[in-house]
C-alpha cells in the first residue's frame, strides 16, 4: 500500500496529528474534514489528504486561528490560485486581534503584580486580591488605581466582528 492510497484509522490519524478522536469527529460534522471512506465494518478509514488537511487546521488552530478563520484559510488553500491578497486579510485581522490580546495580558499582569504587592503588605484575615476578586464582573478588565481595583468593560477590539475576504460562504 503506497503513501497516497493508504488508510489510517481514527486513532492512528489522532496519534500522527496530535489531535483528540473527538475533535477529529467534530471536524468532520462541521465539515472542515470530508467525511472518509468506511471499512465493510464501519470503522473510518483517513488517506492522506485527510492527514494533510488536518494538520492544516492544527497549525492554523496552534497559532490561535478561530475555526471559522481555518475554514476561510482552507476554502483558499483549497483553490488553485491561492489567493495571497484574501489570506493576507484573513492574517492581517487575526494579528490585530492577537496584539489586542497582548495589550489585555500586559494590563493583567500589572493588576495582578499591585495586587500581590497589596497582599504582601498584609498579615490579617482582610485579603486585598479576594476582594479584588469579588469586586470584579466577567468581561471586565481591571487595574489598579491608588489602593482600589478599578475595573472596566472588555475592549471592543476582541469582539468585534474581523474582516473577511469578500468571497462568499456557500
Amino acid at each position: 500500500m503506497n503513501a497516497a492510497s493508504a488508510h489510517l484509522a481514527i486513532g492512528t490519524l489522532s496519534k500522527r496529528t496530535g489531535c483528540n478522536i473527538e475533535t477529529i469527529r467534530y471536524y468532520e460534522r462541521v465539515g472542515l474534514l470530508p467525511a472518509p471512506a468506511r471499512s465493510a465494518g464501519g470503522y473510518r478509514l483517513y488517506g492522506t489528504d485527510h492527514l494533510k488537511r488536518l494538520t492544516f487546521i492544527r497549525r492554523a488552530r496552534a497559532l490561535g486561528f478561530s475555526i471559522d478563520d481555518g475554514r476561510t484559510l482552507l476554502k483558499l488553500a483549497d483553490e488553485r490560485k491561492r489567493p495571497c491578497a484574501e489570506v493576507r486579510v484573513v492574517a492581517g485581522a487575526h494579528l490585530g486581534d492577537v496584539r489586542a490580546k497582548i495589550a489585555d495580558l500586559r494590563a493583567m499582569e500589572q493588576v495582578l503584580r499591585k495586587t500581590l504587592v497589596r497582599c504582601a503588605r498584609g498579615a490579617g484575615s482582610d485579603c486585598p486580591l479576594i476582594e479584588a476578586l469579588y469586586r470584579q464582573g466577567s468581561g471586565h478588565g481591571s487595574r489598579v488605581d491608588g489602593q482600589h481595583l478599578v475595573t472596566w468593560p472588555s475592549s471592543p477590539r476582541s469582539t468585534s466582528r474581523r474582516a473577511r475576504p469578500s468571497r462568499s460562504r456557500s
